[in-house]
């Protein structure tokens, strides 16, 4: 299926900044500076599911995920990571990669409802997608 008829959620939309795309993925940064926190957002229409990708887009996925995930530890020395695709709110199929430390205000419960998010200030933004762009070999012509 084409790229071309990929649409992000509106809701995916309107709470992130755009990273960059991966070779299946739409790449994003979770708009709360509280939590290290990004998106991956297969570009397959009608995806709900990682069942509904074929066993290969199922394969690179999972790629994208440690490569994603290794760039977050990398850049944030996290205590741990939290992986999940969970759709309850979003049903289009997106992979939450969440870097967590034991000084964060969640610690260790969840982060989803355990605050309200405080956006980034578009320099903080600015210099978090450029450091994850470098790591990931993204250019910043997607913007």
């Amino acid at each position: 299926m084409p790229d071309s008829l990929f649409e992000l959620h509106e809701r995916l939309a309107a709470d992130t900044h755009l990273v960059g795309d991966l070779v299946l993925s739409r790449l994003l940064l979770i708009n709360d500076a509280t939590y290290p926190w990004l998106l991956l957002v297969p570009r397959r229409p009608g995806a709900s599911e990682i069942l509904d990708l074929s066993p290969i887009e199922q394969a690179q996925l999972m790629t994208e995920i440690a490569q994603v995930s290794e760039a977050l530890k990398a850049e944030t020395a996290c205590d741990k990571l939290n992986i999940a695709a969970l759709g309850n709110v979003v049903p289009q199929l997106h992979v939450h990669v969440i870097a967590r430390s034991r000084r964060d205000p969640a610690w260790p419960r969840p982060v989803w409802g355990h605050a309200a998010a405080v956006p980034y200030t578009d320099k903080a933004a600015g210099e978090v997608l450029s450091r994850l762009r470098r790591r990931l070999w993204l250019t910043d012509d997607k913007r």
